[in-house]
């Protein structure tokens, strides 16, 4: 557990932040009846920071940021919250402002490459699109800025590779593309939604360290979302674990992964296979996430929760200070480190 905080980075953060969400919750309408999938969720990404979202699959990290960029499925909708983003709410801006601040003020990285970038058009011209829909330069001017975009994130011979499709580069190259459209009008603040998943060791290193990069050069709010451990000890200055659509804890990723107050953290780390030993059973969290569509009206861990008690099962803890910079939603987080 110790050995997941041994790296974690550390930034000058602004005091205030460059998106502010509070309360955010999503519906999502099913054969079987509405499901909550996105339930009072709360945070804020400061400029020069990286904020993961850590949690399962299926917990509402996505979600979360599908709703944060306006591209929610029809059968979701958000019902109640805001997320003020330069003085502008996005939860109930209209589409043309909406459209203002896409690429310009916020941005987002998808996990799925392929399905992202357009196959019909070359690279050349989709990394072009941003500067002359938003700066209204000519064809030849944003080209030349699509050149200069792919040569800061390491595609090789840009120039040549301009009027190529997007079958045509790898996995890795691709999500250097995609950063390069996201960071094209210098965003406040970039979602960065699983963007190393499928890709090999190596490759996830550079995508991260590119991230890293960009996100220094131009003083963006990183929001990470994934479910590896790992990386959020690498990458990530702060953290918001989610589960079951809910965030149970919040704190310095230094902080949390040292010294966890809630169990479901405490079972995420434990079930790191850090000290592990030949031939012994490794750790997992018993049991199953709960069924959206008959969450339990106390806490939301409380089936797999070694701590749980009679309030757990009557009440749902609120996510309150358990330190300085640290919330937890349990009842009993001083109890925590003894699991």
């Amino acid at each position: 557990m110790t050995a997941l905080a041994d790296h974690v980075p550390t930034t000058a953060v602004n005091a205030s932040p460059a998106l502010q969400v509070d309360g955010l919750t999503v519906d999502i309408r099913t054969i079987a009846g509405t499901v909550r999938a996105v339930n009072d969720v709360s945070f804020a990404a400061h400029r020069g920071e990286t904020l993961a979202l850590l949690g399962e699959s299926g917990c509402g990290k996505s979600m979360t940021a599908t709703a944060l960029v306006g591209l929610l499925e029809p059968v979701a909708e958000v019902v109640a919250g805001s997320a003020r983003l330069d003085d502008v709410d996005l939860l109930a801006a209209d589409k043309n402002t909406r459209r203002k601040l896409a690429g310009t003020e916020l941005a987002i990285v998808f996990q799925d490459a392929l399905t992202a970038l357009n196959p019909l058009y070359t690279v050349g011209t989709q990394l072009a699109e941003p500067f002359r829909i938003h700066h209204g330069m000519s064809a030849k001017e944003a080209k030349r800025k699509a050149v200069d975009l792919m040569a800061r994130v390491g595609i090789p011979q840009p120039e040549s590779r301009l009027n190529a499709y997007p079958h045509q580069f790898s996995g890795g190259m691709r999500q250097r593309l995609l950063i390069a459209m996201a960071v094209a009008l210098n965003p406040s603040v970039l979602i960065a939604d699983e963007p190393t998943t499928a890709l090999d060791v190596t490759v996830q290193a550079q995508i991260m360290a590119l991230l890293r990069d960009l996100r220094t050069e131009f003083n963006m709010a990183v929001i990470l979302i994934t479910h590896d451990l790992a990386l959020v000890a690498e990458e990530a200055d702060r953290v918001a674990v989610m589960y079951a659509g809910n965030i149970v804890e919040t704190g310095s990723v230094s902080d949390v992964f040292a010294d966890p107050r809630h169990p479901y953290t405490k079972g995420l780390l434990n079930s790191v296979p850090v000290n592990a030993v030949r031939g012994e059973e490794l750790k997992s969290i018993g049991g199953a996430p709960p069924d959206l569509h008959s969450i339990p009206p106390g806490c939301v861990y409380q089936a797999r929760c070694p701590l749980a008690r009679e309030i757990c099962t009557t009440t749902r803890p609120t996510l309150r200070s358990v330190s300085d910079g640290r919330k937890a939603a349990c009842h009993f987080p001083e109890e925590v480190p003894n699991v």
